[in-house]
C-alpha cells in the first residue's frame, strides 16, 4: 500500500511547463512562486557561509551591470540581486529566483565590463532557463522513486539525489545546460548593448587558469585538479564549435557597436584586494592573520586553510584530518574550562588540560569514542574561540592529535610588527611603456609563487603573450 501511495504521489507531482527562455516543455515540479521561495531559503544559507565584500561602491556597480543584462532576459519580472562575495575563489553561481553571486577572485581576472556582464549574463541564463528547478524536479522524482523501491524491496536507495541541487548551484549543471546558459547570456549581452564576443573572452581567461593549474600539477608531479568555475570553461574550451555558434547567433541582436568598457571596469577594481582581504583575514604561508579579531595562528606544513564566514578550517593534504575554529559569544564571565564543560554537555571529557597562553585562558580535552575529537576553548573578554579537531575514516585521533594541539597553541593576539601582515595585497594599474618588459614588472609584484606567471594570468597573457605600449596592466602590490 505504501509503495502504491508513493507512486501515486510521484504521478501527481510530475508535470510539464513551457520554459520561458527556450519555449520547450520542461519537466518541472515547482511553480515560479515556489522557486522564488526556495531561492530565498538558499540565499539565507549562502549569506551565512560566504562573506559579502564590504566595498558598497563596487557592489552597486555589479548590481547595475547585472540589472542591465537581466532587463533583456526572458524573465525580467524577477527581482534580481547581484552580490560580490569576499573570496579569492574563481567562481560565480545563481540561486533559483534570481539571486546571483560572483566571487571577488573571479573579478580580478576579468578585464572589461563586457566580460563582467558575460559572467552575470551566463548566470541569468541559468535562472531564466530554470535549470535549478529542472534539476530539482528530476532529483525529487528519482528520490521518491528510490523510496518506493526501498519500501517495496527492502533495499535502501543508493543515495539522496535531492542533495544534487545544492551542489549544482556552485559546481554546474552539465554541458548542455551550461551551453544553453552561454547562448542565453550572449543574447542578453547583445540586446543590452555589450559585445557578445565577451562570452568567448571570458572563456579564454578562465581556460588559462585551467591550463596553469594543469602545468603546475605536471611540474610538481601532482594530480591535475578539477576545473574551477563551472559555467565558462570546464564544460567547453574557447574554440568549441557549439559555443562559437551560440555566440554568433546572438550577434545580429546587438544594439550599437557592442560596448566593451575596459577602462571603466579596471578603474572599479583598482585597489581591490587580491587573494585574501583584511575583513576575512590574510594567509601568509602557513600563518593566518586577522586584524579585526586581533589574532594569528599557524597550521602544519602541507596543510591547507579554508576561510568561511562562519568558521576557519585547516586540513591535511589528504583531507583526512581537520581542525575547525569558530567564534562564539561568551554569555557571561565564564572561564575557558567552564565554557568547555558547558558546551560538552553530557559528553565525557578526558585528558583535560587548562593553561594560560599569551595572556589568554585556554582549556582543552578529548571527547572519547569511535569518532574521538580534540576540543579546545580560548576565551578573551566576551569571546570564545572554539576548536574541534577530528580525523576521517579509520585513522585514530592519536595520529594527528599533536598537530591539532599545535594549531591551538599557536593562537595568540597580533604583535605590533605583525599588523602589516594582516593587510591584503591589492590590484594596482600600470600603463605599459615602450622598453619595459613583463619580467621587469613582475619583480615589482608582491606575493608568493611565480609572479611573472601571475602577471600574465591577470592580464590574459598566459602563457607567452606580450602587451603593447599604452596597455593598462593589472599588477599586485
Amino acid at each position: 500500500m505504501r509503495v502504491a501511495l508513493l507512486l501515486l504521489l510521484l504521478g501527481q507531482l510530475v508535470g510539464c511547463a513551457v520554459n520561458p527562455a527556450t519555449g520547450r516543455n520542461d519537466f518541472v515540479m515547482m511553480s515560479e512562486q515556489q522557486e522564488i521561495e526556495l531561492g530565498q531559503r538558499y540565499n539565507e544559507e549562502i549569506r551565512k557561509q560566504y562573506p559579502r565584500y564590504a566595498d558598497e561602491k563596487l557592489q552597486a556597480y555589479v548590481q547595475q551591470v547585472g540589472e542591465r543584462v537581466a532587463r533583456y532576459g526572458h524573465r525580467s519580472n524577477l527581482k534580481y540581486s547581484f552580490t560580490v562575495i569576499d573570496s579569492p575563489d574563481i567562481n560565480a553561481f545563481a540561486l533559483p529566483g534570481g539571486h546571483i553571486y560572483i566571487h571577488r577572485g573571479l573579478m580580478a581576472y576579468l578585464s572589461s565590463e563586457a566580460e563582467l556582464a558575460a559572467v552575470l549574463g551566463h548566470e541569468v541564463g541559468h535562472v531564466t532557463a530554470r535549470h535549478s528547478v529542472r534539476q530539482q524536479s528530476q532529483s525529487t522524482a528519482w528520490g521518491l522513486l528510490g523510496q518506493a523501491v526501498a519500501i517495496g524491496t527492502g533495499v535502501g536507495a543508493a543515495g539522496d539525489l535531492t542533495s544534487a541541487l545544492g551542489g549544482a548551484f556552485v559546481s554546474g549543471y552539465g554541458r548542455d545546460m551550461e551551453l544553453e546558459a552561454d547562448g542565453l547570456g550572449a543574447q542578453y549581452l547583445a540586446r543590452s548593448g555589450y559585445d557578445p564576443q565577451a562570452m568567448i573572452e571570458v572563456v579564454k581567461v578562465l581556460k588559462s587558469q585551467e591550463d596553469f593549474a594543469r602545468d603546475q600539477a605536471r611540474a610538481t608531479g601532482q594530480e591535475v585538479p578539477a576545473a574551477g568555475y563551472h559555467g565558462l570553461f570546464d564544460t567547453h574550451p574557447d574554440n568549441d564549435t557549439r559555443l562559437r555558434q551560440v555566440v554568433a547567433a546572438a550577434s545580429p541582436l546587438a544594439t550599437g557597436q557592442g560596448e566593451v568598457g575596459r577602462d571603466v571596469y579596471l578603474k572599479h577594481i583598482e585597489g581591490m584586494p587580491f587573494g585574501d582581504s583584511a575583513e576575512a583575514g590574510v594567509r601568509r604561508g602557513q600563518h593566518f592573520y586577522h586584524s579585526g579579531l586581533d589574532f594569528t595562528l599557524a597550521f602544519p606544513p602541507g596543510w591547507e586553510l579554508i576561510n568561511r564566514a562562519d568558521a576557519l578550517i585547516v586540513h591535511s593534504a589528504d583531507q583526512q584530518a581537520f581542525v575547525v575554529m569558530s567564534l562564539e559569544p561568551l554569555p557571561k564571565a565564564l572561564s575557558a574550562e567552564q565554557y568547555l564543560r558547558q558546551r560538552a554537555g553530557r559528553q565525557q571529557l578526558v585528558q583535560q588540560d587548562n593553561f594560560r597562553q599569551a595572556g589568554l585562558d585556554v582549556a582543552t580535552a578529548v571527547v572519547p569514542g569511535t569518532a574521538a575529537k580534540r576540543v579546545a576553548v580560548i576565551t578573551r573578554e566576551r569571546q570564545a574561540f572554539l576548536f574541534i579537531g577530528a580525523v576521517k575514516g579509520h585513522a585514530s585521533l592519536e595520529s594527528e592529535d599533536e598537530r591539532f594541539l599545535e594549531v591551538v597553541r599557536s593562537f595568540r593576539p597580533l604583535r605590533a610588527q605583525e599588523r602589516a601582515l594582516s593587510e591584503p595585497r591589492r590590484l594596482r594599474l600600470l600603463q605599459f611603456k615602450a622598453g619595459q618588459s613583463l619580467e621587469g614588472l613582475s619583480q615589482q609584484m608582491s606575493g608568493e609563487g611565480d609572479q611573472l606567471v601571475r602577471l600574465r594570468l591577470l592580464n590574459g597573457l598566459y602563457p607567452e603573450g606580450q602587451p603593447s605600449p599604452g596597455d593598462w596592466l593589472k599588477t599586485v602590490r
